[in-house]
């Protein structure tokens, strides 16, 4: 054989394929992301109204996490606990601007305003905005080998946290809002497949925050149209709110996800892609939450449990289901694992990775996880006597308090009266019967784990008294906060 053609051969056969070369790389990581998502609007929980086949296929090639939780009962918490790994405390978000809604005269505390506009009820108005000190998934990945883009809402300040590409509508449009938008859904889509196009040969980390189901609600006049004449005669059997234009907007939101695992699929990309969906928070009086109590803006579960589920070919064993409690904080500890990142050293990183349990491990080390909420927050129009979004509440869905889940054990401390409350979540998911009288010890126990990881965390706790609680203006009107 002559030496020329013995070199090619023998670089033929040490060369590694495409195929080869494909499978030794890093797994990509999609992360979808829906705004007010109510935890019974998908087919894998039990909706038989809004139809999500695509998000049903992904929960049944993957895995359904039963017990997860958003960071917050609102968007802008949760979405920076996602992005940092740490509660509310640290990214010191909880609503969108820092404040209290509702009448000020019927809040019996200040908030600890920290410099903010007392005469409101508020924290520092921080503009939604992460500190640029706080490192975020995106530069916690793009060390290890990824190329990162945010597709969507954002809602965290003007900093886009070192993602390659970033874009609210998926045309490079200004940061604007675009809730309401009818075709947002497959513009955002539209620039999500172009992106694994351009991006096949490497890892990549791309995160699709969608604005709907947000209201407004609206959407394109022939899916409403398909789901007007469902309503017609529509049975109810399932105890569902039956909204042609919300079902709409939620069958947006499944397409994308189709769309995109279709995209993986073609470039061939879905074996080596882990795929994870999830909500912000609960939902809104639009849709029910039953058998959840309270909804979007309550640390009860219905604000707070959210649906979620996660596929990963090869790894993730189809049809399974997780019944550990994890939340999103969660996230960017579990992502950089997945990736063989560092965790950034210049803060505390309050989740833990949940990978082992997406490898089919049963369980993890028990462990407690938290909501804090220093704030106050009424339904949109709500009265001094209906009850709020499914709560026995007359007026508020959230009262500054701090609340703790451990095991099947779930505490509330509210802080206008320390009063606590105690719930067995798995036996009563409802929250209904409250334990502290029987379970006298065990509540001690909590309140003292509870009140030591306030401290620690440096967490805004109202303690001193509204010196308009209970007044009216001048005009006798109630005094608004003006929070949004």
């Amino acid at each position: 054989m002559k030496p020329l053609t013995l070199i090619i051969l023998l670089t033929a056969l040490l060369a590694p394929s495409a195929s080869t070369a494909r499978s030794a790389k890093k797994p990509n990581i999609v992360f979808v992301l829906a705004d007010d998502l109510g935890w019974r609007d998908v087919g894998f929980h039990g909706a038989k109204f809004a139809e999500t086949p695509n998000l049903d296929a992904l929960a049944h090639d993957g895995m359904i996490m039963n017990q997860f939780y958003s960071g917050g009962p609102n968007c802008a918490p949760t979405r920076a606990c996602i992005m940092t790994g740490m509660y509310s405390p640290r990214t010191q978000l909880y609503t969108p601007g820092g404040k209290s809604k509702g009448s000020v005269n019927l809040m019996r505390l200040l908030v600890p305003a920290r410099g903010g506009d007392a005469e409101h009820n508020t924290l520092e108005s921080r503009n939604n905005t992460i500190e640029g000190a706080h490192t975020c998934i995106a530069e916690v990945l793009k060390p290890a080998g990824y190329t990162t883009a945010r597709i969507g809402k954002w809602h965290l300040g003007p900093d886009t946290q070192g993602f390659d590409l970033s874009t609210c509508n998926g045309n490079n449009g200004p940061g604007r809002k675009h809730y309401g938008s009818i075709t947002v859904a497959r513009t955002m889509t539209d620039r999500a497949v172009k992106f694994i196009d351009e991006n096949k040969d490497k890892p990549f980390f791309l995160y699709v925050a969608h604005w709907d189901v947000h209201g407004p609600h609206r959407a394109l006049k022939e899916v409403v149209k398909k789901y007007k004449k469902k309503s017609q005669g529509w049975d109810n059997a399932t105890n569902e709110k039956p909204n042609p234009v919300y079902a709409a907007m939620i069958t947006a939101v499944d397409e994308s996800v189709g769309r995109i695992r279709g995209k993986l699929k073609e470039t061939g990309l879905d074996k080596n892609t882990i795929f994870i969906f999830s909500s912000d928070n609960g939902g809104t009086p639009v849709t029910t939450m039953e058998p959840l109590r309270g909804a979007k803006g309550a640390l009860f579960e219905g604000g707070i449990r959210v649906s979620t589920c996660v596929t990963w070919p090869g790894v993730i064993k189809p049809g399974s289901s997780c019944d550990t409690p994890l939340t999103s904080v969660d996230l960017l500890p579990t992502f950089a694992e997945i990736a063989g990142a560092q965790l950034p050293k210049n803060q505390p990183v309050d989740g833990r990775s949940f990978l082992p349990l997406l490898k089919g491990k049963k369980a993890l080390d028990e462990r407690a996880i938290f909501w804090h909420y220093p704030l106050y927050l009424t339904g949109n129009g709500a009265g001094k006597v209906k009850p709020v979004y499914g709560t026995t509440e007359p007026y508020w869905r959230g009262v500054p308090a701090t609340v703790m889940r451990k095991g099947d054990w779930k505490l509330f401390y509210f802080y206008e009266d320390k009063s606590v409350e105690l719930y067995d979540v798995k036996n009563d998911i409802s929250e209904k019967k409250n334990l502290t009288t029987e379970q006298a010890e065990r509540t001690a126990t909590m309140k003292k784990e509870l009140l030591t990881w306030v401290k620690n965390t440096k967490a805004p706790t109202p303690d001193k008294l509204n010196p308009k609680f209970g007044r009216t203006s001048e005009t006798g009107e109630e005094l608004k906060a003006e929070g949004k």
